[in-house]
């Protein structure tokens, strides 16, 4: 029996390890990924891996997964990556684990400055960030320097603006607190939305030359093809937008884009390995595939996927509603209970300096029966006295429950 081999796949907040045997194909291994981790939106997603040039590529799902150039390692190793990017996150993206991979994925591309992101928009993305880790601000518990340990902003944009660490924290936490009651799955979504308008987000880029052999950048995104000069990785020189391309082809290190326009002439541009133009190919036909699905009525998977996360959703608010009430009533409770408290407290000291101002009051009315009278007199009256005492007192807490009563009654 043939021997298995192991094999690490590492998604961006796990590591999974599993052993395939030698003709498992790449389609089996990454099922056997997205069925342990419970994802059904995998169309988006591939696996990556290093080839034995040290060069990142995609794991070809129709092959056997040792027939491909994989770092010859034990065990072999993978990452899980988003390979194709939605154009609207908050229409595509149903799953909250979708969402999750796609928020790890995008925030660790802006704090690599993979992708740019400006300081303004940097610290509103940190904001979201902090509100999708920690849950709401709290001002008696996170106070400054609670985020000291937190990766929040990109290294460059710290460097640019002058400031400590100290003030880098308070803009965001000022932020934070805007965003109480945000649930954490919709921080991450907010944290998308915002992530998505930025100009190198979801764009894979690709060095290329030109016919007269200039450097340039080819990025392949959701909507199409953009070339950049090389300088440049944010404003396209030129876009060929998927409704405007005809055919996309290659011959070794050529690669030729035809526009739908007859008379527009073809681009054409050259990769520095004809493996590189083989990538190409296989992005450019992944993302004008999804281009065309998103043109189109959702199929009936994609109708009950939607439906089930609506159903999830609501009960998750209905759930945090029924929390909230909880939490309500509780601080109502505890506020009764210390509203009572100090009340019984007030009495008792009413009480006492009365007992103690009818003491003195009695010594005084005492010492003058005794000096005026018989003794047993002096008792009688020294009993009646303490009798009339208890009533009075007796009056007072009934009259003090009673208001507290109707203060309760009021109040509810």
């Amino acid at each position: 029996m043939p021997k298995p081999v192991n094999v690490r796949v590492i998604t961006m907040d796990a590591e999974l390890e599993f052993a395939i045997q030698p003709n498992t194909t790449g389609k089996q291994l990454f099922d056997q990924v997205v069925k342990t981790i419970g994802l059904r939106e995998i169309w988006f997603f591939g696996l990556q891996y290093t080839d034995s040039k040290g060069l990142t590529t995609w794991l070809k799902l129709n092959k056997k997964v040792l027939n491909q150039d994989v770092k010859k390692e034990n065990p072999l190793q993978f990452k899980f990556r988003a390979k194709f990017y939605p154009e609207d996150v908050s229409e595509e993206l149903i799953q909250d684990i979708t969402v999750r991979l796609f928020y790890l994925q995008v925030r660790n591309g802006i704090l690599s400055d993979e992708i740019y992101c400006p300081p303004e928009t940097s610290v509103l993305l940190a904001s979201y960030a902090v509100q999708a880790k920690h849950g709401d601000y709290n001002i008696e518990i996170h106070k400054l320097g609670c985020l000291t340990n937190d990766r929040l902003l990109p290294q460059r944009v710290m460097d640019q603006h002058k400031l400590t660490k100290e003030q880098w924290e308070e803009r965001i936490m000022n932020w934070w607190a805007e965003h109480k009651g945000m649930p954490r799955e919709d921080a991450m979504m907010e944290y998308l939305k915002i992530a998505q308008d930025l100009e190198m987000y979801g764009v894979n880029y690709f060095d290329i030359k030109n016919k007269k052999g200039t450097d340039l950048w080819l990025g392949v995104d959701a909507l199409g093809l953009n070339i950049y000069e090389k300088d440049d990785k944010l404003t396209p020189k030129i876009g060929f937008p998927w409704s405007e391309i005809r055919n996309i082809s290659f011959n070794d290190k050529k690669f030729v884009i035809k526009p739908i326009d007859k008379k527009a002439p073809d681009f054409v541009f050259f990769a520095p390995r004809l493996r590189i133009n083989k990538r190409i190919l296989s992005l450019c036909m992944g993302n004008h595939e999804l281009y065309m699905r998103r043109r189109k009525p959702d199929t009936i998977e994609v109708q009950q996927m939607k439906a089930q996360a609506r159903e999830e959703k609501l009960a998750k608010q209905q759930e945090r509603e029924k929390l909230r009430r909880e939490m309500e009533a509780r601080e109502q409770a505890e506020k009764k209970q210390q509203e009572y408290a100090e009340k019984i407290k007030q009495m008792q000291e009413e009480m006492e300096a009365r007992q103690k101002g009818n003491l003195i009051c009695f010594l005084f009315y005492f010492s003058s029966l005794l000096l005026g009278s018989d003794i047993i007199p002096c008792l009688q009256h020294l009993f009646h006295y303490f009798v009339r005492l208890r009533i009075a007192d007796y009056k007072y807490q009934v009259e003090q429950y009673t208001h507290l009563q109707e203060e309760d009654h009021e109040r509810s």
